[in-house]
């Protein structure tokens, strides 16, 4: 049976984080950060549970607004990207974690980069999984932009919302942002699986779907990353519409002691359980480096 915690850390400014643990604090830590729009919960308890089987102590954390941690005024947060940078560090603290390996997705991969930067003593090791050099929003006119198809996304009006009381309405709602942005190898069972955890287990939806677009990420630190020295693990899908391939290539060559992970036919979604295995192998050989 794998150990399995839950805790709410109560950070300064009345700021609550939820986080769960998988696993015994005796193994390697590694910290897990979700993308803008999710929650820990795209981290799924199938994943946590086998990287936990190869001997990691795993953390998951739900970041302001996602969640079941603290909720700012909708649309209108007060918070920018390095408060949630700072988030990270004070849960490590309170999990009496001096050090780990790091992983985030999209905007969790921004934050992950930021803390490398400003905190480089807490890791061990980063893993970028469908990240850009920078952040969202900040120039890198040298790679390719977003796909037709995905402009059309964001530039077409709001789809009509579900009825957030009732759960099949929500869970295919859900599902049906996703989909664009999945790749060939997106994978709808575990969509579907993690969008009713989400309905089930996330209260007032509309603060984790709205503020993480709001906040400013600040000055682009591009040209910091090559202060970036612990080992790095780029993951990136050969179908990514939003950071399309190169934005990962680009990672490797910008961080000096980087490995590049392609998986094919990944868009910018939930990680496909097809690609499980492969992500928990260079995790594992990450951690040796």
């Amino acid at each position: 049976m794998i150990e399995h915690s839950a805790k709410t850390i109560e950070l300064e400014n009345n700021v609550n984080i939820y986080t769960e643990t998988f696993g015994a604090p005796t193994g390697i830590p590694l910290l897990l950060l979700h993308g803008a729009g999710n929650s820990m919960l795209n981290w799924s308890d199938g994943l946590c549970e086998k990287l936990s089987n190869e001997g990691f102590y795993v953390v998951r954390m739900d970041s302001r607004d996602a969640g079941r941690s603290t909720k700012f005024p909708l649309g209108n947060p007060d918070y920018g990207l390095m408060d949630l940078v700072q988030d990270v560090a004070r849960v490590l603290d309170h999990l009496n974690i001096k050090k780990a390996i790091v992983a985030g997705v999209s905007q969790g991969a921004a934050v992950t980069q930021l803390l490398a930067i400003h905190y480089p003593v807490r890791v061990s090791s980063i893993c970028l999984i469908s990240a850009t050099p920078g952040g969202p929003g900040h120039d890198a006119s040298d790679l390719p932009g977003m796909t037709k198809e995905i402009a059309a996304v964001f530039s077409d009006p709001k789809p009509s919302e579900p009825n957030w009381r009732n759960k099949q309405e929500v869970v295919d709602y859900l599902v049906e942002a996703e989909r664009p942005f999945g790749g060939t190898a997106f994978d709808e069972a575990l969509t579907r699986q993690m969008a009713t955890s989400t309905y089930d287990l996330v209260p007032e939806l509309a603060y984790q779907l709205t503020n993480p677009y709001a906040i400013s990420a600040g000055e682009s630190w591009r040209g910091r990353l090559k202060e970036i020295t612990v080992p790095a693990l780029i993951v990136h899908g050969s179908e990514d519409p939003l950071f399309p391939l190169e934005h990962g290539k680009a990672l490797s060559r910008e961080i000096p002691n980087a490995a590049l992970l392609v998986i094919k036919g990944m868009g910018h979604a939930n990680i496909p359980k097809s690609a499980w295995n492969v992500l928990i192998e260079a995790i594992k050989k990450l951690a040796k480096s």
